[in-house]
């Protein structure tokens, strides 16, 4: 098997997929570690009534206590969807070495605010795109399942 963005964004969808089941907006992310998914998490607003459990933030608050570090400098954290900014707030602290995102977001996403100026830690590669139809799909039907 081979583990590269597209099976680690797949991972994601997988959380997203969860998040959509239970009448969240669907967003998944997982943060992985030498090629190892080392914590999952996909948005959970209605049912903890918290508007900052978003999938980001459940993931790396997971994967802070799973390796037991304040910092995540050799982790890559997987999401379906851009993150706002808020996400990118944490995903900086964190010190990701590499974020990766499906779905662009023009509405919530950083990018919205920022730009073209990267919120991420300045070491952080950014990749974006990577089964971006598949991600915002998902998004498109469960907006589209509230408007009926």
């Amino acid at each position: 098997m081979i583990f590269d963005d597209e099976y680690f964004m797949r991972q994601a969808l997988r959380e997203a997929q969860l998040a959509y089941e239970a009448d969240e907006v669907p967003v998944g992310a997982v943060v992985v570690w030498d090629n190892k998914i080392i914590s999952r998490g996909h948005n959970q607003v209605e049912q903890l009534n918290d508007s900052t459990a978003h999938a980001e933030m459940i993931a790396l608050t997971a994967a802070f206590n799973g390796i037991g570090s304040k910092y995540l400098p050799d982790a890559t954290l997987y999401v379906t969807v851009e993150p706002c900014l808020m996400c990118s707030g944490a995903i900086y602290w964190a010190k990701l070495n590499r974020i990766v995102y499906g779905a662009a977001d023009a509405k919530n996403g950083y990018s919205r605010i920022t730009g073209e100026n990267s919120p991420f830690h300045p070491r952080a590669e950014l990749v974006t795109g990577i089964l971006a139809d598949e991600c915002a799909a998902l998004m498109k039907s469960f907006f589209a399942s509230k408007r009926k």
